[in-house]
């Protein structure tokens, strides 16, 4: 029996879901449809599933959000394999990579490729073409899923459909399509013949890499240079920045699917496999407030919220009370420190918003409010001239990095738990209601000696207050200065 390994691709930013999504805390990170985060959601995919050799997922992500991944495997109590990309080359080279990681198994696994940021409603149809789609890849074939459409979409990409495969429901691929103008996507609808293109594939490690080989030899060069100046870092797996920067960026699709041919000749072939579940690349919000739960208005709304005389609308808060009143096809979407207000027809437009933040280098764009760390996170709760204040949680066990600020100071109080404080050569204890001082230049440590998380209000005072201001000495975690 062969073995299944999940390879879930975990790169994407998914600017078109602002302001919840952003650039260092992306959708996959997001709980937008359960209390599990969309990444979290991809990892239980498969759980149950019968007749499988399973087993633990390689993660392949951005090194920006690598340790809140680690975060959430952990809560789940799963283990994983973090693959750490130092820049973004799209997925033909990240699944190389992770062929690579997987081909140290002895049985020559299969591998199942999951973006992380897909909803999924029906997991048992999912599980049901998955051990389809294993007998097929077992026998050396690179097989997709093809999603049946319901609607004339023009946001996916097509697949159509050839010679149906005996004794199956699968198919030999004719051809893909890119996404289409409203008339074609409703002649696809009308004709049967065509299934929306899910970005979900199977095969085992070594067909992976022959067909890279034949298609890509470029890709392969420099992914195999890159794993080959790799180490291993904690809990993630680095491969070397210089040749994987060096690595074209290309899609699985353009590299190699759309080259396959129906029967394989010298290649491996083509399959696709119908999937008929509800299934979201949640590309944007109008996606979103399709796959959930509405009221007898068509309306959706997740958290604070009170609605009068609303349809078809989607509206969150994350932190405060929003009202909405007589508006149809609206989405609204509150976080502590951004609201967007967009109408349902134009939320594919949202990314021009985030690329201007960017542009103006705003923090908007790529921050929360709130930030995630190693050792925990922080919530920025003020900011004026020349002072800050942050609220501050540390896990039990953790401990910032040993460091020393140019331009502030900063007083600490603790309000739960007990910290111990480095500074200079002294180390002390901070209890409840108890407060210290870090003086503008010196060397200090923050850390969690107890078994409940350390909660503090931070004050920072100086001329200058950005988190650059770091000259870190030592760092538990890895990170570098």
């Amino acid at each position: 029996m062969n073995t299944l390994i999940p390879i879930i691709l975990s790169g994407g930013s998914g600017t078109r879901l602002w302001p919840l999504s952003r650039e260092k805390h992306p959708k996959q990170l997001l709980s937008l449809v359960n209390e599990d985060s969309l990444l979290q959601a991809t990892v239980r995919r498969l759980d149950g599933l019968e007749g499988v050799k399973l087993s633990a997922p390689i993660i392949v992500c951005n090194e920006e959000y690598r340790f809140e991944i680690a975060e959430q495997l952990r809560l789940m109590n799963r283990k994983g394999a973090i693959l750490l990309e130092p820049v973004g080359r799209n997925t033909a080279p990240a699944l190389t990579l992770a062929a690579l990681a997987a081909s140290r198994f002895d049985d020559d696994p299969v591998l199942l490729v999951m973006p992380s940021d897909h909803v999924i409603m029906d997991i048992a149809a999912f599980q049901a073409v998955v051990l389809e789609g294993m007998t097929l890849a077992s026998a050396g074939n690179v097989v997709t899923f093809g999603v049946t459409p319901d609607t004339p979409e023009t946001g996916y990409g097509y697949i159509q459909v050839g010679d149906l495969i005996n004794d199956s429901t699968a198919h030999y691929i004719a051809r893909f399509v890119e996404k289409p103008d409203a008339q074609t996507a409703q002649a696809y609808l009308d004709s049967g013949d065509y299934l929306w293109n899910s970005g979900l594939f199977m095969m085992r490690a070594s067909t992976w890499l022959t067909t890279i080989e034949k298609c890509r030899p470029d890709i392969l060069a420099a992914c195999r240079n890159a794993w080959a100046q790799g180490s291993v870092d904690g809990d993630f797996w680095r491969v070397g920045k210089d040749a994987f920067a060096q690595c074209p960026s290309d899609s699985i699709d353009y590299a190699v699917m759309e080259r396959l041919t129906a029967h394989g000749g010298q290649m491996a072939a083509g399959i696709v496999i119908p999937l008929a579940a509800t299934w979201s690349d949640i590309g944007a919000w109008s996606s979103l407030w399709q796959v959930l739960s509405k009221d007898g208005s068509g309306n959706v709304s997740k958290g604070d919220v009170v609605l009068k005389n609303c349809r078809d609308t989607l509206a969150i808060s994350e932190s405060r009370l929003v009202a909405c009143i007589g508006v149809d096809n609206i989405v609204v979407v509150e976080t502590p420190d951004a609201i967007l207000v967009v109408h349902k027809d134009k939320t594919q437009e949202v990314k021009l918003i985030a690329d201007l933040l960017k542009q103006q280098g705003r923090s908007e764009g790529q921050l929360h409010r709130k930030v995630f760390r190693p050792w925990g996170w922080y919530d920025g709760i003020d900011i004026g001239e020349r002072f800050q204040v942050k609220r501050i949680v540390v896990k039990p066990g953790a401990a910032l990095s040993l460091q020393m600020h140019h331009h502030r100071a900063e007083h600490w109080v603790v309000v739960r738990g007990t910290a111990s404080v480095t500074r200079n050569d002294e180390v002390y204890l901070v209890s409840e209601n108890e407060s210290t001082y870090i003086p503008l230049g010196t060397r200090h440590r923050l850390e969690n000696p107890g078994c409940v998380p350390l909660e503090m209000i931070e004050i920072q005072s100086g001329s200058y207050l950005g988190e650059d201001d770091i000259v870190r000495f030592e760092d538990i975690y890895g990170r570098k200065q």
